[in-house]
């Protein structure tokens, strides 16, 4: 066997954890907000932009991170390769990898605070920061107790995306309030994904993750009411003339949104077959948050 065929696998192990694609979780909030921020008042500074949007990924790769340092102490992630920890074998050396992270992250947004003599920004990703500890450091580890989406929907979407457009005009919005309500349903489905292969583990480790709670066939029905939520919202905020009709540009993820709901639904209690069920809801992610801010942008030129 050669050199090459033995590291294959352990570089699919070292891609599986960091997860680039799921950083697009971290940008699509302040993508969102910025978005609605120009369409409503032709405003939009890049540097603000840029640096939220690097500071957002690095606290991000903390929470990613730092859950992996917590979860090895609850034996839930035995057998999950991917893990830093498993795959470094240095608990101590990951977990300050994060902290470093988090505090990089929170100097960028330090830095617009400043620029903008306003603390409101670092306040609200200090919440976002608090609620992501909730969800997995102790004591408190809400994600075992099945509340994680909750706690996502509301870091990633009325805190993030309201966040993204106060940086832009240090002025709060309905629209961009609006506009939250879909990117936090969309981010927490990411979220629910993870749970549909895990189950097993779960379950052993005392995780009543939202999968756990409902069971896999459930859990499928959910996603795709949730899933199809999505679609029916920027519709009516477009009817209610909260939205711009570009704004239903969105529509154009549904291929993945059926993609998602297809996959689970004849997967879900096969873990190896709808593992990357969670990459598929990425895409739904990416495409229809991207597509809702440049529906925003179009309507502000």
């Amino acid at each position: 066997m050669t050199t090459k065929q033995i590291s294959h696998p352990k570089i699919k192990l070292w891609m599986a954890a960091i997860k680039p694609p799921m950083y697009s979780v971290a940008i699509m909030p302040i993508w969102v907000g910025g978005a609605v921020a120009f369409a409503e008042n032709k405003v939009f500074n890049l540097a603000v932009f840029s640096t939220f949007i690097v500071a957002a990924i690095l606290i991000l790769a903390w929470e990613n991170i730092s859950n992996d340092v917590f979860d090895s102490e609850t034996g839930i992630d035995v057998n999950k390769h991917h893990s830093l920890v498993n795959l470094t074998g240095k608990k101590a050396l990951v977990f300050l990898l994060g902290n470093l992270c988090l505090i990089s992250g929170l100097l960028g947004i330090l830095a617009i605070a400043t620029w903008q003599q306003d603390p409101t920004i670092i306040s609200i990703i200090l919440l976002c920061c608090g609620l992501g500890y909730m969800y997995q450091g102790p004591p408190f580890r809400l994600g075992y107790q099945g509340l994680g989406e909750i706690l996502c929907f509301f870091a990633f979407g009325p805190l993030g995306v309201s966040a993204g457009y106060y940086s832009q005009t240090q002025t709060w919005s309905i629209t961009s309030l609006a506009a939250s309500v879909i990117v936090g349903i969309v981010t927490s489905l990411v979220l629910f994904c993870s749970h549909f292969h895990q189950v097993d583990d779960d379950i052993k480790a005392g995780k009543r993750s939202p999968i756990v709670r409902l069971g896999t066939a459930n859990g499928a029905k959910v996603l795709t009411w949730f899933t199809a939520s999505i679609y029916p919202f920027s519709l009516l905020f477009v009817l209610l003339g909260f939205f711009p009709v570009w704004t239903l540009l969105s529509w154009l993820s549904l291929p993945y949104a059926f993609k998602l709901c297809r996959h689970v639904q004849q997967n879900h209690n096969q873990p190896e077959k709808v593992s990357n069920c969670k990459f598929i809801a990425v895409a739904v992610h990416f495409w229809s948050c991207l597509l809702l801010g440049l529906g925003f942008v179009i309507a502000g030129i």
